[in-house]
């Protein structure tokens, strides 16, 4: 099935939402946190699983993750669901924001039960970072346990089927992608079988996201009408404005790509865990090149089990939750890139925005190719 089959989210029927994000799948829900004050450009972002949890499973293929609780995941050990996800900036400290998400999962009685008493849980939250130290400015300015709460706690105010916001917010508030300006990014489809599968991606890549001959984002050639590239003066702007931006930078080539695919099908958990390795390509398609040793790529899978596979082809049925999640990865990065605001130019680096360079219709930030780019303060 490609892309442009199902470009267009169209809902289910049964009161689902239509907002093509991840949150279309039945109970999940998605909230940012950014870290405040002068100097902070980092924050995290938390995929909440409805009441009773959601079968889990990751693939990782970055040489330099930074991850917690992954390994709760294997199919070969005992935790069965889990209730959330935290994707997060701040490397390594920011997997801190978990902490956070874990309380808030305690004081409401979800979690793996360890005891008699509902409240006896040790909620199992696993939590990737990307890398975006100083981007801001300020090294030390990173996710904590109350940037995970909240997050968390957004998550669950957003209500069912919210819309999800992208760009440079939450884990992506200061992403950057092939050393342009990334973020957040999110897609869904309904499938002929009626199952539902979203994708959310952090887009924090060393690979870029552009076809450098053609000034398209790699992502975009993949499903529907071939773009029309942008005209060769603009793409020769673009690459004079972003050599002078990556000139400029002292910043450190460490990043990662984070991504979530939901589904409301009923999955095993070895069953995920092959949705989350075939959503890996996904990224594949859309940053070039991927899973270096600098970056730490990283990808969960989530299934409700709100729906059966289809019974007819026996095993074959999760293959379109597998094609559709790779799809849907790839079309959750354009957007993200697509959604990037004006870009970042301060202590931390000089990051131009996709819609900077390339102006309408390739961006949806606008500005021109040598614009000045927007300044966070």
């Amino acid at each position: 099935m490609t892309e442009q089959a199902y470009d267009r989210w169209d809902g289910n029927g049964d009161g689902a939402g239509s907002g093509d994000g991840i949150t279309d799948v039945s109970g999940i829900r998605v909230g940012h946190a950014r870290v405040a004050g002068a100097g902070a450009l980092s924050g995290t972002t938390v995929v909440l699983a409805p009441e009773g949890g959601a079968v889990a499973a990751v693939d990782v293929r970055g040489g330099g993750p930074g991850t917690r609780e992954t390994d709760a995941l294997d199919p070969r050990n005992v935790v069965q669901r889990i209730d959330a996800l935290v994707l997060t900036g701040g490397s390594a400290y920011g997997l801190e924001a978990a902490a956070g998400v874990m309380a808030w999962l305690e004081e409401r009685h979800r979690g793996v039960r360890v005891g008699p008493r509902p409240e006896h849980v040790v909620p199992v939250v696993p939590a990737a970072c990307v890398f975006d130290l100083g981007r801001g400015g300020d090294f030390a300015a990173r996710p904590t346990a109350a940037t995970g709460r909240a997050a968390v706690e957004a998550a669950a105010e957003s209500g069912d089927h919210a819309r999800v916001p992208a760009g440079a917010v939450g884990a992506g508030t200061g992403a950057v992608v092939g050393g342009l300006r990334g973020g957040v990014g999110t897609a869904s489809v309904r499938l002929p079988s009626g199952i539902t599968v979203g994708a959310l991606v952090v887009v924090n890549a060393v690979g870029s996201a552009v076809d450098p001959a053609t000034g398209l984002l790699y992502g975009s050639l993949f499903g529907g009408a071939p773009p029309v590239p942008p005209t060769a003066g603009v793409r020769e702007a673009a690459a004079r404005r972003l050599a002078r931006a990556r000139a400029a930078s002292s910043a450190p080539p460490l990043n990662t790509t984070l991504a979530v695919v939901a589904t409301d099908a009923v999955l095993t958990r070895a069953q995920a865990r092959k949705v989350a390795g075939t959503a890996h390509d996904g990224i594949a398609r859309a940053i070039r090149p991927v899973h270096l040793m600098n970056d730490g790529d990283t990808v969960f899978a989530l299934a409700t089990g709100a729906r059966e596979l289809p019974s007819g082809p026996g095993p074959l049925a999760l293959n379109e939750v597998l094609a559709a999640g790779a799809d849907l990865v790839t079309r959750a990065i354009v957007r993200a890139v697509r959604a990037a605001p004006g870009g970042l130019r301060g202590p931390g680096g000089d990051f131009p925005s996709y819609g900077e360079l390339y102006g309408e219709p390739y961006g949806e930030s606008g500005g021109g190719p040598d614009g000045e780019p927007d300044r966070e303060r």
